[in-house]
């Protein structure tokens, strides 16, 4: 079952590490505030989109397969469309530094998301890391 207690939800946003997918460099765009808000409030932002080189001045890779395995993530943001998220959870699981799987506003996939708390992994949906950080953190 996802994360849904306020414990629970800070306890993650204590982690510092995330890989935002779908990471937007257009100012305006959810894909682009919500990260930017991160950084500004400390996070360890980590962009991924194959069609940008960079993104708030820092690389941006074509898939979270292309992060540097030694990179530690702590949390794997997505911000691209439902149908997607299962790719993005397979990626995830490959990886071994993978804590949490957070699916931003709208996103979704239990099937996916159930295959994730299967392996160990937490799991969040639907839910916007800058309100969460604003409502339980800031």
């Amino acid at each position: 079952m996802p994360v849904e207690s306020d414990e629970a939800i800070r306890d993650i946003l204590e982690l510092q590490r995330i890989a935002v997918i779908g990471c937007s460099s257009t100012p305006g765009k959810a894909a682009h505030d919500v990260p930017m808000y991160l950084l500004e409030h400390g996070y360890d932002v980590i962009p991924v989109n194959p069609s940008a080189d960079e993104i708030f001045d820092r690389p941006a890779t074509d898939s979270l397969s292309d992060v540097d395995v030694d990179a530690d993530i702590d949390v794997v943001c997505v911000f691209r469309p439902s149908d997607e998220v299962s790719g993005i959870v397979d990626e995830a699981l490959a990886r071994e530094d993978v804590d949490v799987v957070w699916t931003q506003l709208g996103i979704g996939d239990d099937e996916a998301a159930s295959r994730a708390e299967d392996a160990g992994k937490t799991v969040v949906q639907d839910r916007c890391m800058k309100a969460e950080h604003r409502r339980l953190v800031a």
